[in-house]
């Protein structure tokens, strides 16, 4: 009798206990849950990347320049803000104002970068090879300094650091990080507005089609590049706050962010503003989708290999336009 009273118990225990554990565990998100959550960060990230690099691509289209020192006006906006927002040395601005003074500095950077650099090298006949070595140089440049001034600590703004998610049915999303998507895309709906329906914006478009032809119809091309200059150095100054007030500011945040939107660019269409931001998403939701199978640290990988497999199907870019060579 005592043997068989203690074989019940070891039986029924441990099925008692696993019934209990069942119960009282919470079950994780279902694999659509998080396969929404995933396609909601990716379109978050896309816009992020589409807004910096939506002025790399039109200074591709109007003087055929690949500037490797994008990322750093990327970096430069994010710590100009950080300085005017945490920084002891400085005034201490609540975040917008201090990101819409960032967007300015942006903005005065890429004018005077084109000013005092490119314009001249332009009118020395400088090629564009030589050219691009410059851009590396000047990335080098603008990124130690940064270094220097900035230091390697990751830091975050003093506002919207750390918020409760809202719950919008499966998935979830802070006030933050919804502010940030909504503004990014109405961003780029404005500038597909300048784009389309101001003469500036169609003075950009016909200097990206052909240069000689818009300079010949009475179209001021130095004019038009020197604005694109700006416009590249404002949409990479926000970008850079909206990049790190989602993720964190560090040195080198805009080099880390710059392979990504080459990819964008590329997949799009080069020269194209509109294949900028549909490539620039597609790479967002691509790097966020492919975390529900693999490790996060390949995410940036398989967004390259779908770039290269869209390229082999189609070399100009989901936008591009195909043009004959010879």
């Amino acid at each position: 009798m005592l043997v068989a009273a203690l074989a019940l118990v070891l039986v029924a225990v441990p099925a008692i206990s696993a019934r209990a554990q069942g119960e009282g565990v919470p079950r994780g998100p279902t694999f659509g849950a998080r396969t929404l959550q995933a396609l909601i960060d990716g379109i978050q990230f896309g816009v992020i990347i589409a807004i910096t690099s939506v002025g790399l691509s039109l200074i591709f289209g109007t003087i055929h320049l690949i500037n490797f020192a994008h990322g750093e006006f990327v970096t430069i906006g994010a710590a100009f803000a950080f300085f005017l927002n945490v920084s002891a040395a400085g005034p201490g601005w609540h975040l917008i104002p201090a990101t819409i003074a960032a967007v300015a500095f942006g903005a005065l950077l890429g004018g005077a970068v084109e000013r005092c650099v490119w314009r001249p090298l332009r009118a020395r006949g400088t090629g564009l090879i030589n050219m691009f070595i410059v851009t590396i140089g000047l990335s080098l440049l603008l990124r130690h300094v940064v270094l220097v001034l900035y230091g390697t600590r990751p830091a975050s703004y003093a506002q919207y650091d750390i918020q409760s998610a809202i719950d919008l049915g499966p998935v979830g999303i802070t006030p933050r990080d919804l502010t940030v998507t909504l503004l990014a895309v109405l961003v780029l709906l404005g500038i597909a507005a300048l784009l389309q329906k101001t003469r500036i914006g169609t003075a950009v478009r016909a200097v990206s089609a052909n240069r000689d032809l818009a300079e010949a119809s009475g179209i001021d091309v130095q004019r038009v590049v020197l604005f694109v200059w700006m416009l590249s150095g404002a949409l990479a100054a926000l970008g850079g706050v909206f990049f790190g007030l989602v993720e964190i500011v560090t040195w080198d945040m805009g080099f880390k962010l710059l392979l990504l939107m080459f990819a964008g660019i590329i997949l799009g269409g080069l020269g194209s503003a509109y294949g900028a931001m549909v490539g620039s998403l597609v790479i967002g939701v691509v790097a966020q989708m492919s975390t529900l199978w693999f490790p996060v640290d390949l995410q940036y990988a398989w967004a390259l290999l779908v770039l290269i497999v869209v390229l082999l199907v189609r070399p100009q870019g989901i936008l591009g336009r195909a043009e004959r060579v010879g």
